[in-house]
């Protein structure tokens, strides 16, 4: 028995500061995002710590450097044997990604953790303890959390009721989880004082022992097969974040997704429901252009009673958003919501909600060249996300779609890219099987490219086309008016993942980036089109 297993129950953010670690033996799986995070944590916190990755020390270079020069043990390459690296710990921590039962982890880790999580579950005091970056952060976290999840939507909704929290300048909020910088770095500087809001994966959810003060749902659909397997595990993994939510906070559900808003009938924290339409009582809508509550409660740890919001509940005016489409306007209920719970006012409310301008990969728009707009919704890999995304923007409008497959059913999909899209340029691994798909359900252009750049130069070529014939119709039809304003819109949301093509999203979402501002350039020399 190892008398020096760490304690998890035990270890808060003021005994790391108070040495807590000091000396443990600490081993960290993988050397991605999160796992440079918390080797660097571990490291300050005094521990040993020992960096297991199964890639090539050349592969992990800039992963390395960003360690900075701290005294870590790497374990790199195939040739190791993961077991071996936590042969003497005290405690393994790992990435999100790494998990004994998702194909996102190497084979050999997997059964290697599988079997450290038996001889845990076996003797807790005979084998390392084991906890996620995630749990780590919600075991030691003094302040309030706010987890956030759902299928679409986590990101926007995230950002944005940080960004609402943040007009409380007497409790700060920060953002993290699966979106910014990873929390376990910002542990040991948070207070009671401090809101975190925390966009929560499926990744990240099955690895939870603690919930957070308050849980959002925006919705559950279906998503990531690949690794779930079925849409009722899927499902399950989801629910996790409910169960687990402090009795003393609240659930805050969709009103308009059956998954979601059945979470209510758990009864683990009082609920609030939004929808697109007049509210439930207790929770937020839409009447007459505004959104609106109904009897929100505050929640007890700030000062409970009723919010404060205007006349009739009048909180804001969806015209008001800045961010587009119809589903925006429930992520902007949701993050409402939990303003509201956590004691600001309308007012407040209104002005972060309209100042906010969305976030990167999300419907963001790069620019509008030569009455091009060009969108970047790299974030968009699952069907549900591709036709909200759509349905955001109105005609001429082309949409450059393709990747990897991620088993998920697309049928769906293409009888609103036949509705809402003039043509389709498809690239990557699925790009095949989506142009059968697009051209069967009717879309009336589907072209596929070798390489984004190409998809994109496609897209601008077949979006100016569809602006020439549109201000030319008044004229051949004798009406002498003008062509209809606005632009037209070039839309990146593959419906797929990036890994055939990108190391992820956010890459795939930059070489879209760089692929318009190179025609931006073409079009300021003077250069003709591609």
């Amino acid at each position: 028995m190892n008398s020096r297993i760490v304690d998890l129950d035990r270890l808060t953010a003021a005994g790391v500061r108070e040495g807590a670690l000091d000396g443990r033996s600490v081993t960290v799986l993988g050397l991605a995002r999160s796992g440079i995070a918390m080797a660097r944590f571990f490291a300050d916190a005094g521990a040993h710590v020992t960096v297991y990755d199964g890639r090539r020390t050349a592969e992990l270079r800039s992963a390395i450097d960003a360690l900075g020069g701290r005294p870590i043990d790497l374990a790199l390459g195939p040739e190791v044997e993961p077991a071996g690296a936590w042969a003497s710990a005290d405690l393994v921590a790992t990435s999100p990604s790494i998990n004994p039962n998702f194909p996102t982890a190497e084979p050999r880790l997997r059964a290697a953790l599988g079997r450290l999580v038996e001889a845990h579950r076996a003797d807790p005091r005979g084998a390392p303890a084991l906890v996620s970056e995630t749990d780590l952060v919600l075991r030691m976290c003094p302040c309030p959390t706010i987890g956030i999840t759902g299928t679409k939507g986590k990101t926007t909704t995230s950002s944005l009721t940080a960004a609402l929290l943040t007009q409380d300048r007497a409790h700060p909020a920060i953002l993290g989880g699966n979106i910014g910088i990873p929390l376990v770095e910002r542990l040991t500087e948070l207070t009671p004082e401090h809101r975190v809001v925390i966009e929560l994966s499926e990744l990240q959810l099955p690895t939870l022992s603690r919930g957070t003060t308050v849980a959002v749902y925006t919705n559950v659909t279906s998503d990531h097969l690949d690794r779930h397997g079925s849409v009722a595990a899927y499902r399950a993994v989801k629910r996790r974040l409910a169960e687990l939510v402090d009795p003393a906070g609240a659930l805050v559900l969709n009103a308009e997704d059956p998954v979601a808003a059945a979470l209510a009938e758990l009864r683990t924290a009082p609920v609030v429901t939004y929808r697109r339409e007049r509210p439930l009582p207790g929770g937020l809508g839409v009447e007459d252009g505004w959104i609106v509550a109904a009897g929100v409660e505050r929640l007890p740890l700030a000062g409970g009673g009723a919010a404060q919001v205007g006349r009739s509940g009048r909180i804001m005016p969806i015209s008001e958003l800045a961010i587009p489409g119809d589903h925006n306007v429930s992520n902007a209920l949701a993050a409402a919501a939990v303003a509201l719970l956590f004691g600001l006012s309308a007012g407040k409310i209104r002005r972060a909600a309209a100042a906010f301008a969305g976030v990167e990969h999300r419907l963001e728009q790069v620019a509008t060249v030569g009455g091009v707009r060009f969108i970047n919704d790299s974030q968009g890999t699952q069907p549900d996300a591709v036709i909200a995304a759509l349905r955001a923007f109105p005609r001429p409008l082309v949409l450059i779609a393709g990747g990897r497959d991620k088993g998920v059913d697309l049928s769906g999909l293409g009888p609103v890219a036949a509705a809402r899209a003039d043509a389709a340029v498809l690239i990557g691994e699925s790009g095949p099987s989506l142009a059968d798909l697009f051209r069967k359900s009717g879309v009336a252009r589907v072209e596929q490219a070798a390489s984004l750049q190409e998809a994109v130069d496609l897209a601008d070529a077949i979006a100016r086309e569809a602006l020439a014939a549109r201000a030319a119709r008044p004229a051949q039809a004798g009406a002498g008016g003008q062509a209809a304003p606005g632009p037209a819109t070039v839309l990146l949301s593959p419906a797929a993942a990036s890994f055939d093509m990108f190391a992820d999203y956010s890459a795939r979402g930059a070489a879209f980036r760089a692929a318009v501002e190179a025609i931006a350039r073409r079009r300021a020399a003077g250069e003709p089109s591609r």
